[in-house]
């Protein structure tokens, strides 16, 4: 009698453990899943201002979470250490218009990617200066955010930043364009996305100089390298969010067209 009892108890926890890991019922996914980001960079994420925080990727993020039947959280991080935070836990993702390189590649694990992006220069209206390509930046007071895509590129290409005046870099971009208007740096260079609705929001007073500085990128949503099947699973929501439309109506709200990459 005691042998068939541990045998139906081992048939038991057999079954029971032979479901589909990716399930939203796993209790892996039954915690909060926190997303690490920089909470002033519009229009991926930032605080409105009743201090909510809003943005494309806020949309994004809420809508596959509520798919996945998880909750999140959002944590600020300093973008400047977005890898350690990722990778000593204190994140389950960075999702916050992340650039895919070739050497966050080889620390990150990434979505496919889903939007395109390149590095831009905006400056003041006021100023006298004229840009046509990176080498007029020659003399200038450039400014760009630390952990960027556009720092590690000046970094890369020493002859161009030693023919800069000064080169700052800042902890957010909400900072660089303080210091912008205020012409304590003289141009800066930044993300198309985000150099346009600061435009939007204040047409007036900056103007956007279509220069690409270094090479088009995209972006991708990050993960530690062991989370392969959080990975998918996301990306198996957003895949649905994509054919649903969803994200096209997410990208028309934040940038007045669809944007969103629709590979298979």
């Amino acid at each position: 009698m005691r042998k068939i009892f541990f045998l139906l108890l081992s048939i038991i926890f057999l079954v029971g453990g032979c479901g589909d890991s990716k399930d939203v019922n796993n209790p892996k996914y039954k915690g909060t899943l926190v997303i690490g980001l920089d909470d002033e960079y519009a229009p991926f994420g930032f605080r409105d201002k009743n201090g909510e925080l809003v943005g494309f990727d806020i949309d994004l993020a809420n809508e596959a979470a509520s798919r996945m039947g998880v909750k999140i959280e959002f944590k600020p991080i300093n973008w400047n250490n977005k890898e350690n935070e990722l990778n000593a836990g204190h994140v389950d993702m960075i999702w916050n218009g992340l650039d895919i390189t070739p050497e966050r590649e080889e620390r990150i694990l990434y979505s496919k990617p889903y939007m395109d992006n390149r590095q831009i220069l905006l400056s003041k209206k006021s100023n006298e200066f004229t840009f046509r390509s990176e080498h007029d930046l020659a003399g200038k007071i450039v400014g760009t955010q630390a952990g960027s895509n556009s720092e590690d590129y000046i970094a890369e290409n020493k002859t161009l930043k030693e023919s800069f005046k000064d080169f700052k870099t800042y902890a957010t971009f909400k900072q660089a364009f303080a210091d912008l208007s205020d012409g304590k740096v003289d141009v800066l260079i930044v993300d198309e996305l985000a150099a346009h609705y600061e435009l939007n929001k204040i047409p007036r007073k900056f103007e956007v100089n279509e220069v690409t500085i270094g090479p088009v990128t995209e972006l991708g949503i990050g993960f530690r390298k062991s989370d392969t099947e959080l990975r998918d699973r996301v990306q198996k929501v957003f895949d649905e969010m994509v054919a649903d439309g969803t994200t096209k109506k997410f990208s028309e709200k934040w940038f007045q067209a669809d944007l969103v990459k629709h590979k298979k």
